[in-house]
């Protein structure tokens, strides 16, 4: 075994055979990679924040800056700048809102101040909001600041429990790497002994709590840390008037992108668990905040109670035929869309049992004659899966009645098929 004096000798010898790369000649490469396509569409990802992030980052990227103040005593006053996100806010805002808030309350004599936080599953943005605020009461005080951290319960759902815990497990981990003072990890749809664990092995086994600020020094973490305080400073003087308004804006935003599956969350508008099933009436939502699968829970509530009153759960045929590529892509498509409502699947290659609608999946090309043959012959409404435009007028003739694809809006959809085959009663 080599001597462990021998490491740093060694070490050195290795990053001598990869020497350093200017940013000009990564720059080259990607674009050389990009072939032409657009470097800020294929690669820049702009957040709801309006924060641009780049694919990588490097040293020359970090602004200097003083290191964190960590270690404020527990405040008399706790600001709930949770209540922000909770309610639809975006990051910024709920940062920006809330420190703003505390500002006010320290001028006005109460005594020190900390803020409770929400923790979301955006993880590097979690942990980086956590430490702008840090930065941002150091620079207006010149004191640290409390934070207790709050998992979210915006993003969870009544169905997918254990997906609920694997966010949350996230969320604390963002919370401890991000220096919050004090955490707790709320239960929803899992125990409160659960919930304590998860704690427990981040402090006992992964030993997060150990390092007073673990993301130092990460350029990326850096960057949007820096880039998180500089928005939210713009938000100090905001009057309330003006943060319901923002607040509600940023809400519409979010509902938008979850009907439209552009934001994915597993196990509500994407990867469902179709065996799972709830028919109770009541169920341990909070009444002050927003969740984001709220409406997604509705569409599906109605599913399960029209299965629980009828005997039979609306069903879904996926009539595959023709290319065996577009047909699969198509097929797990549908299942995904129609099983987020509640919907039961079934796969065949021709018509059988007494399904409520039925979903041709093939290949653009092949979809007319497959209309012409399956629509004359369907009890049930028959429902293409893709944007064939070009074919549209022809599969219109034939009897199709919609379409489904990646442009559609789930949440009108799955509304619209439960009202047009009778399915239960709108809860």
């Amino acid at each position: 075994m080599q001597a462990t004096s021998d490491l740093p000798g060694e070490a050195l010898r290795l990053a001598e055979e990869f020497p350093p790369v200017s940013t000009e000649a990564w720059e080259a490469v990607i674009k050389a990679d990009l072939a032409g396509a657009d470097y800020d569409k294929k690669l820049v990802w702009n957040t709801e924040e309006g924060i641009a992030v780049r694919p990588y980052y490097r040293a020359d990227d970090v602004q200097p800056r003083p290191a964190l103040l960590i270690g404020a005593a527990k405040p008399d006053v706790l600001i709930d700048a949770a209540r922000f996100a909770e309610n639809g806010g975006t990051t910024v805002q709920e940062l920006g809102y809330g420190i703003g808030e505390g500002l006010r309350k320290r001028a006005s004599g109460v005594g020190s101040i900390g803020f409770v936080l929400s923790v979301g599953s955006n993880f590097f943005f979690e942990i980086a909001k956590l430490r702008a605020a840090r930065i941002l009461w150091a620079e207006a005080t010149g004191e640290p600041v409390w934070i207790e951290a709050r998992t979210s319960l915006s993003n969870k759902s009544i169905y997918a429990p254990y997906t609920n815990l694997l966010r949350t497990t996230t969320e604390a981990m963002s919370a401890r790497i991000g220096g919050a003072d004090a955490l707790q990890v709320v239960a929803f749809g899992f125990t409160e002994r659960l919930a304590r664990n998860v704690d427990r092995i981040i402090a006992e086994e992964a030993h997060l709590n150990d390092t007073l600020d673990p993301a130092a020094g990460a350029y990326y973490v850096e960057v949007l840390t820096d880039s998180i305080a500089a928005e939210a400073r713009k938000l100090f003087d905001a009057t309330p008037e003006s943060i319901d308004q923002a607040i509600a804006a940023s809400r519409v935003a979010k509902e938008k992108a979850i009907a439209s599956r552009r934001k994915v969350m597993v196990g509500v508008n994407n990867y469902p668990d179709i065996g799972e099933t709830l028919v109770g009436d009541e169920y341990p939502v909070p009444s002050d905040v927003w969740r984001a699968a709220a409406v997604f829970e509705q569409i599906r509530l109605r599913s399960d109670r029209h299965a629980a009153k009828t005997g039979k759960r609306p069903t879904v045929l996926l009539l595959q035929r023709g290319d065996l590529k577009m047909r699969q892509a198509r097929a797990q498509f549908i299942q995904n869309f129609f099983g987020c409502g509640g919907f039961a699947i079934v796969e065949a290659d021709h018509l059988e049992g007494s399904p409520d609608l039925i979903v041709l999946c093939s290949s653009d090309p092949e979809y007319p004659a497959l209309a012409q043959e399956i629509c004359p012959q369907a009890k049930q409404p028959v429902v293409v899966a893709g944007n064939p435009k070009d074919q549209m007028d022809v599969l219109n003739a034939a009897g199709v009645a919609g379409y489904v694809h990646v442009l559609s809006n789930a949440v009108e959809t799955l509304k619209y098929w439960q009202d047009k085959l009778n399915i239960g009663v709108e809860v």
